[in-house]
């Protein structure tokens, strides 16, 4: 499988992540970044027309042969579910609706959720909000390998295993890290999802529902448009923990390549990301950068000081139940 090398060992730190101190520092010099927040009120429109262009494509798939199927999941398809759990990512911070109508992002991510195939949006708004309160936090950031991960996929051959695997263990890996008790979203989402795939599989079949989960996995695992979660906060570069990344995949991504801004600015939706560094760019233009997912991957898989070790760690000082 390869030779065995590189770190031992995450990168643990004893001092707080720089996103909440640069935040209050740029506020204080551009407070005019603050009429960004707030929601997009072209987010459900685009996110709409994602959902439907995929419900066309399960009519359109119904009868293709399996090999084109699986084609079109990879190179169309998967595309699209990508950018919807981007465009869930996005509503898990209240973007389409704002923070006064709260539950209508909630049932409006269930809807962008419909042509993944599986229930995912509730369950991602609950974990990722503890990653941006706690970025590191052991036990506590599920965005984080375990150890095994580490220990195990340290050749360049496991590697592209664990890239490949990755949809498998970004839905593992909370119930193993941080387990929390399923809630009534979580079953709502079941739900509605389950009873979306009923139907499609009534109408046309079992074609376009394979179509939908394949395309799901298969571009979140090993494809160019994955590169993003390696890049956004895998260690590159010692003791920088959250990189962006300014290329054109931000089209199709809703800006999710610009993370150092989203880390700073949760609040804010992508599409205005872009302005956060224009305003304030002598904060942002000074740090590393990434130039390509692409090469984030090839990097990552034949770079030994890169692997699922390179992430930094720290400790906080509150239980997991709080």
């Amino acid at each position: 499988m390869g030779k065995a090398g590189g770190r031992v060992d995450f990168e643990w730190v004893y001092n707080d992540q720089p996103h909440t101190s640069r935040r209050k520092e740029i506020l204080a010099k551009y407070p005019q970044i603050k009429s960004l927040m707030g929601p997009d009120p072209q987010l459900k429109w685009v996110v709409s027309g994602m959902v439907l262009t995929q419900l066309l494509a399960c009519y359109l798939v119904r009868d293709l042969s399996w090999k084109w199927v699986i084609f079109w999941a990879y190179a169309f398809g998967g595309c699209i579910n990508h950018s919807l759990t981007l465009a869930i990512h996005d509503i898990s911070h209240n973007v389409a609706f704002g923070n006064k109508l709260a539950k209508w992002n909630r049932w409006f991510a269930m809807w962008a959720n419909l042509p993944i195939g599986v229930p995912y949006s509730a369950s991602f708004k609950k974990y990722h909000i503890d990653h941006h309160r706690y970025l590191g936090g052991d036990q506590l950031d599920v965005d984080i390998p375990t150890d095994a991960e580490g220990w195990f996929f340290c050749t360049p051959a496991r590697k592209v295993l664990w890239l490949f695997l990755q949809p498998l263990f970004y839905a593992l890996r909370p119930l193993v890290v941080n387990p929390k008790p399923v809630g009534q979203m979580e079953i709502q989402n079941a739900v509605v999802q389950l009873t979306a795939d009923a139907i499609i599989y009534y109408f046309w079949g079992i074609k376009p529902i394979v179509y939908l989960v394949a395309g799901s996995i298969l571009c979140m695992g090993l494809h160019p448009i994955s590169g993003h979660f390696i890049a956004e906060h895998y260690m590159f570069m010692k003791g920088h923990e959250t990189y962006s990344y300014y290329g054109p995949l931000n089209w199709i991504t809703f800006n999710v390549g610009y993370h150092m801004e989203h880390h700073d600015f949760p609040s804010i939706p992508g599409s205005k990301l872009p302005l956060v560094k224009q305003i304030a760019a002598e904060y942002y233009d000074c740090l590393p950068q990434h130039t390509s997912w692409s090469r984030v991957l090839w990097d990552f898989v034949f770079d030994d000081s890169i692997g699922p070790y390179a992430r930094i760690k720290r400790e906080y000082k509150l239980s997991k139940q709080e």
